[in-house]
C-alpha cells in the first residue's frame, strides 16, 4: 500500500475560508463582470449556509469550486487547483529584458518552434504537424519554409491533434495562409474586460505562397485546446477546411493564474474570443468536428479522404494511376489500423497478481 502524502492535506474552518474568500475576491478579474458578480453571490450564499464544511482536503475543495464555478457560468476555463507543495509567491507582471526574450528564443528555436513535421505524404498530399502556435517573430521564417515545402501538393493535413494553444497573432498567420489575401478576412475579436477589444485579421503579405483553392483538413483531438481550437473554429467557420477527430475541450477564453493561498491557485479568464461571424464561440461546446472519429484514425482518415477527393476530379494519366494506387495502400492501412484499436478495445483489462498490494 502507499501511504498518504501531501497530497492529502487536511483543511481546518480558516483554510477553507480563506481559500474560499480569496477565490471570492479574485473573480473581481473575471471577463463578465456580471457573471462575476452572480459566482460571488453563489459563494457568498454557500459560505454563509455551511456549503463547505464537510470538506476535509485540498483536492475536494479545489475539485468542489471548480464543479461550482463551471456549473453556473458554463465556462470551462474557470478552474481551481490545489498543489501539495507550497505553491511560490506570484510577482508583478514585469516587460521582459532582452535576456528573458533571448532566452525564450533559444528553447522555442530547440523546439523547432513547435513545428513538429513537416512532409509530402503518398498521393502529393502536404502535411504539418504543430505542437504550439509560437508567437510570429519566432515561427514566421519556419513557417514560411513549412507553407514553401507543401506549396506544390494537391490537397493539406493539419495536425492540431497534440497543440495546447499559444499566439492568437501566429493562428492568424497560419490562417492567412490559407485565404486570399484580398480582401483581408476577419478572423477573431479578443474583447478583454479591461483592455478593450483587439481584432484579428489575415495578413495581406506573406513571405512563402499561399495554398488556396485546394482542400485543406485539419485533425483535432480531446488534447487540442485554446489557440489550437479558435485555428479549427476559423477555419470551419469559414467552411475553408475539414475538421476531423474528436471533440474539443473548449479553451475559449485567455486569461492569467491567481494564486489563492499556499496551495491553492486559479485560472482565471480574463478576455473573450467573439468570432465575427458566428457572433459568440467555443467555449460550452468545445469544437465540434465535421467528421467524427478517434484522434488515432485521424490521420489516415483525412489522408483517405483527400485521396478520394483528388481521384474523382483529376484527368486519366500517371498522376490518376499514381492517386489510385495510394488510395488503395492508405485504405488497407487505416482498416489495419482501425481493427487493431478495436481488438485493443475488446481486449480484457489484465488482473493483478494474487497477493499483490
Amino acid at each position: 500500500m502507499v501511504a498518504d502524502g501531501p497530497a492529502d492535506l487536511p483543511l481546518n474552518d480558516a483554510q477553507r475560508q480563506a481559500t474560499v474568500m480569496a477565490l471570492h475576491q479574485t473573480l473581481d478579474h473575471y471577463v463578465s463582470a456580471d457573471m462575476a458578480h452572480q459566482l460571488q453571490a453563489d459563494i457568498h450564499q454557500r459560505l454563509q449556509t455551511g456549503g463547505y464544511d464537510d470538506i476535509v482536503d485540498g483536492p475536494q475543495l479545489a475539485e468542489t469550486l471548480t464543479v461550482q464555478l463551471q456549473g453556473l457560468s458554463g465556462d470551462r476555463q474557470l478552474r481551481v487547483h490545489f498543489s501539495p507543495q507550497v505553491l511560490p509567491k506570484l510577482e508583478a507582471k514585469s516587460t521582459p529584458t532582452k535576456a528573458d526574450l533571448a532566452a525564450e528564443y533559444e528553447r522555442s528555436r530547440l523546439r523547432n518552434f513547435d513545428l513538429n513535421r513537416v512532409e509530402r505524404l503518398r498521393g502529393n498530399v502536404g502535411y504539418i504537424e504543430l505542437y504550439g502556435f509560437e508567437p510570429p517573430e519566432f515561427v514566421g521564417d519556419a513557417l514560411a519554409a513549412a507553407m514553401t515545402l507543401v506549396a506544390h501538393t494537391q490537397a493539406l493535413i493539419l495536425d492540431l491533434r497534440h497543440n495546447r494553444g499559444g499566439s492568437p497573432a501566429t493562428v492568424a498567420l497560419l490562417c492567412s495562409y490559407l485565404l486570399p489575401a484580398y480582401p483581408p478576412v476577419h478572423l477573431n475579436d479578443l474583447c478583454w474586460r479591461s483592455e478593450g477589444t483587439h481584432q484579428w485579421w489575415t495578413v495581406p503579405h506573406l513571405p512563402a505562397p499561399r495554398y488556396l483553392e485546394k482542400p485543406v483538413y485539419v485533425l483535432i483531438s480531446k488534447d487540442t485546446f485554446s489557440a489550437a481550437e479558435e485555428c479549427a473554429y476559423n477555419l470551419q467557420v469559414l467552411k475553408r477546411a475539414t475538421i476531423l477527430g474528436e471533440h474539443t475541450a473548449g479553451g475559449a477564453n485567455p486569461g492569467q493564474g491567481h494564486r489563492l493561498g499556499d496551495h491553492f491557485w486559479m485560472f482565471v479568464p480574463t478576455g473573450q474570443a467573439i468570432n465575427p461571424i458566428t457572433g459568440s464561440n467555443w467555449s460550452e461546446t468545445g469544437i465540434i468536428p465535421d467528421v467524427k472519429v478517434p484522434a488515432e484514425l485521424a490521420l489516415l482518415t483525412a489522408h483517405l479522404g483527400a485521396l478520394n477527393r483528388l481521384f474523382e476530379t483529376l484527368p486519366e494519366g500517371p498522376q490518376l494511376r499514381e492517386t489510385q494506387q495510394s488510395l488503395m495502400l492508405v485504405e488497407r492501412e487505416l482498416n489495419q489500423r482501425r481493427a487493431e484499436l478495436i481488438s485493443q478495445l475488446k481486449r480484457p483489462a489484465e488482473s493483478p497478481d494474487v497477493g499483490e498490494e
